[in-house]
């Protein structure tokens, strides 16, 4: 949308553009990337929240971009499985930053200019942090870990487009439960890259890679070319997606 402002309480809709895509929550459209960040310790990272954000963003064709925070105070044995799937994910196509390391700054300042990215994730995961890193003149507020609940307290209530080197990233609120409601059981397998790789190989065209014999992805999660915890979300998702009942 293209609008002109001549105060802070008025102005114009001069032109409404086309939608390329969207997202329902947080409600946001029109994006180039999508910065999910997770954190490795406080809460725990998880390889099975990480993908259910990723099919969301990949089903929108938005370019996914994991970020996994608080490496710095993550115990050792936290700080090795976040290691070992970084490779995994790596491996899978995706850009992926431990967002502790200076590097990462920079990296990720030169993926959003002139773009408009989304950051979205749990709450008390880092995203605000990750922003005022980012641009210090933000000062964003932060919230410690609730102990009683055992996740992040929310800091950000609304989306709200912030100024990022020359490229904006829109602050969302936090949120831990993601629907699929426009996702069919069929169309799952192109949000996993490795397994759409794969699907040309698999003897019938419509293989869902559940049950069916002579499949190309199975073969490769047994050959251990797949990684089996990404396998084993593919299919409780499909799962999911077969169960669900429709809305009218």
């Amino acid at each position: 949308m293209e609008f002109q402002a001549d105060n802070t309480t008025d102005g114009y809709i001069l032109e409404i553009l086309p939608r390329e895509n969207e997202l329902v929550r947080p409600p946001i459209a029109n994006i180039d990337i999508a910065i999910l960040v997770f954190s490795a310790t406080e809460p725990s990272f998880s390889t099975n929240l990480a993908d259910r954000f990723l099919v969301a963003i990949e089903k929108e064709d938005i370019t996914p971009v994991i970020c996994i925070s608080k490496m710095d105070i993550a115990s050792k044995s936290e700080q090795e499985v976040v290691k070992e799937v970084k490779e995994v994910y790596e491996a899978a196509g995706y850009e992926i930053f431990l967002t502790n390391e200076q590097v990462s700054k920079e990296a990720l300042l030169e993926l959003v200019n002139g773009r408009v990215a989304v950051i979205a994730g749990q709450s008390g995961v880092g995203k605000s942090t990750l922003l005022n890193r980012l641009n210090p003149e933000l000062t964003l507020s932060t919230a410690e870990i609730s102990n009683a609940l055992g996740r992040g307290r929310h800091t950000t209530r609304h989306v709200e487009l912030l100024p990022i080197g020359d490229g904006f990233i829109a602050d969302t609120p936090g949120f831990s439960s993601i629907d699929y409601d426009d996702l069919s059981p069929e169309n799952l397998q192109f949000c996993f890259p490795e397994i759409e790789d794969r699907r040309a190989g698999c003897k019938f065209r419509g293989c869902l890679h559940e049950n069916e014999p002579a499949c190309a992805v199975k073969t490769a999660v047994a050959e251990n070319e797949i990684a089996r915890f990404r396998y084993e979300d593919y299919l409780q998702i499909l799962t999911e997606l077969k169960n669900r009942k429709p809305r009218y």
